[in-house]
């Protein structure tokens, strides 16, 4: 265990790790200035238990019990009898030349099911897969991938199955979610494509550490959900270059780890102190001075992520992030909306840096003013 790990597992206290999975890790990508999720996620604490104590809990990313049934039904239903309901499908709708098919399931319950026997286990099958010159299909189930993020390894645990045809891999992502008359909600399908991406690029870095070409996963990703009403499988292919690209952007752009623990309080910690019966015993208000002392990067979009939102939200009450990303980098420089409309109603001056921000707030007050006047 390195001193890094130490100090994590300090600042997690004494709750056990929150594993990452592709959702959380899609949703810290996406805002990478924000080193308070980017600590709390790199030392695997429970965001939703730290928003409980202090008053704004939130459920993000949950799914109804009903749901959640429905998702483990379908996806067991388009996995059995070794996946021939999904050879069928790819035969039929995908088009894919697979004359036979191996089923591997790299998690079988009579084996060694620790993360880092699953990591080797697939390691050596994906790798071994990926140099075998024969093209005959071979698909793999609940691998474990392991993706660097801003100086952490994090491993990954995706519910697919990596099909290799040949010379291409490719990512399978099963849905719940309807494809009706040929079409699904546009939401869930990009939350689907973003997923992805991130299973895609951690085997990219998976077979490019084995010194193999990141080229053999395709960025075409084959998403099967429920047809129409009904619960019979369809399988589409969704192209995930630009998910990707913004990925390794966002990933480029984020603090490392180990930049980032030198700047904080030793003493710094979210453990949450539970009695014997697993509630908390911290008190709220120390529990948010610590929160404090890591800036968040909060805007809008964080409610549909994140479980500190509600947190976060309320620190930024009368701040220019409340309104959004957009307005945010319009307005760069200024924080307090206060002072926004302050530069707009020509009752404070700006300073060098504001002048061209001040004369478009103006501008717009007055088009406001002028289009509010009542017409003779």
């Amino acid at each position: 265990m390195t001193v890094v790990d130490d100090r994590l597992n300090a600042i997690r206290g004494a709750a056990p790790r929150k594993p990452h999975n592709a959702r959380t890790l899609a949703a810290l990508a996406a805002n990478p200035g924000c080193r308070r999720r980017t600590l709390m996620d790199a030392a695997g604490v429970d965001k939703a238990s730290v928003a409980d104590r202090l008053g704004y809990r939130m459920t993000v990313g949950q799914m109804s019990s009903i749901a959640l049934a429905r998702g483990k039904s379908f996806e067991a239903q388009v996995k059995a009898e070794g996946g021939n309901d999904l050879l069928r499908l790819l035969r039929q709708h995908i088009d894919l030349p697979t004359v036979q098919a191996h089923y591997h399931d790299l998690n079988p319950a009579d084996d060694d099911d620790r993360i880092s026997a699953r990591l080797r286990r697939s390691r050596s099958a994906l790798v071994e897969a990926a140099r075998a010159p024969d093209p005959v299909g071979t698909m793999f189930d609940h691998p474990i991938l392991q993706l660097t993020m801003n100086g952490v390894r994090v491993h990954i645990e995706p519910d697919l199955i990596a099909f290799k045809f040949g010379d291409r891999f490719h990512i399978v992502e099963i849905k719940s979610f309807p494809i009706v008359d040929g079409t699904a909600d546009s939401g869930k399908v990009a939350a689907a494509a973003q997923q992805s991406a991130v299973y895609l690029l951690a085997m990219r870095e998976m077979l490019q550490t084995a010194g193999l070409s990141a080229d053999l996963v395709s960025h075409e990703v084959i998403l099967v959900c429920p047809k129409d009403f009904s619960n019979q499988p369809v399988a589409e292919l969704i192209d995930v270059r630009k998910q990707l690209a913004s990925l390794r952007r966002h990933l480029a752009r984020m603090e490392s780890i180990d930049d980032l623990l030198p700047l904080l309080p030793a003493s710094l910690t979210f453990d949450l102190l539970p009695d014997r019966d697993g509630q908390p015993t911290r008190n709220p208000e120390e529990l948010a001075a610590d929160l404090t002392r890591v800036a968040a990067r909060y805007s809008p979009d964080c409610l549909q992520s994140c479980e500190l939102a509600g947190v976060c939200r309320a620190e930024a009450d009368g701040t220019v992030p409340v309104l959004g990303r957009v307005v945010r980098e319009e307005l760069g420089g200024i924080d307090s909306i206060a002072e926004v409309v302050e530069l707009a109603t020509g009752s404070r001056q700006p300073d060098n840096s504001q002048r061209q921000t001040a004369r478009l707030l103006r501008a717009a007050y007055q088009m406001r003013q002028q289009a509010l006047e009542p017409r003779r």
